[in-house]
C-alpha cells in the first residue's frame, strides 16, 4: 500500500533503525509497502526508499533506478573504498548531485564512496554479500545513511557544500545552517 513518505524536520529520520529479527510477513508487507511508494513517485522521481522514510525505523531500504534493483535488509558495510577513478585520472573530485524524498527539490553536490561491499539479507532472507560501484554505490550508501538517521544534508553541511532548491527551471542556492 502507499504510504505517505516522512518529511525532514521529523524525529523518526533522525533515529537508528532497528535490525529484522526475521523476514516475516510483517517485513515482506513493509517492502510491499516501499515498492508500492517509491513506484508513485514521480515528481521528483525516487531511485531508492528506506524504511524510515515511510515511519518504520527497522533496518530495510529498496533501490529502483533502471537496471538497478535491490531489496535490502539489514546491510553491513565490509569494505569502503573513498578512490574514485576520476581521481587518479585527473586529480579532480567528481561529484553528483543528491536529493532526497524527504527533503523534495533540494539538491547538493555530494562525493561518495567509489565502491562499497555491503553484506545484506534479500527479500528471501538469503545472505548476500556484493561490491556496488559508481551511482549504485552512492545509491546504497544514501539508503544506509537513513538507517542511521542521518540525511544527505547533514553530509553537505560537514562538507560546506552548497544545497539548491529548484522550482520549475530555476535553480537557487539557499542557506545551510
Amino acid at each position: 500500500m502507499v504510504q505517505k513518505i516522512v518529511q525532514s524536520g521529523d524525529p523518526i529520520l533522525r533515529a537508528k533503525s532497528k535490525p529484522v529479527a526475521s523476514v516475516d510477513k510483517k517485513v515482506k508487507d513493509l517492502i510491499k509497502d516501499l515498492k508500492d511508494t517509491l513506484a508513485t513517485q514521480k515528481d521528483p522521481e525516487g531511485i531508492g526508499l528506506a524504511a524510515p522514510q515511510i515511519g518504520r525505523n527497522l533496518q530495510v531500504f529498496i533501490c529502483n533506478y533502471k537496471d538497478f534493483n535491490r531489496v535490502v535488509i539489514n546491510p553491513k558495510i565490509l569494505a569502503i573504498s573513498d578512490k574514485r577513478l576520476d581521481d587518479c585520472k585527473k586529480k579532480s573530485k567528481r561529484e553528483i548531485l543528491e536529493g532526497c524524498l524527504s527533503l523534495p527539490y533540494y539538491y547538493g553536490p555530494l562525493r561518495r564512496a567509489k565502491k562499497v561491499e555491503v553484506e545484506y539479507l534479500n527479500e528471501s532472507g538469503e545472505k548476500i554479500t556484493e561490491e556496488f560501484e559508481d551511482f549504485s554505490a552512492q545509491i546504497i550508501l544514501h539508503e544506509i545513511d537513513h538507517l542511521k538517521g542521518i540525511l544527505f544534508i547533514d553530509h553537505l553541511i560537514k562538507e560546506k557544500k552548497p544545497l539548491y532548491k529548484v522550482e520549475g527551471d530555476e535553480w537557487e542556492e539557499v542557506e545551510l545552517i
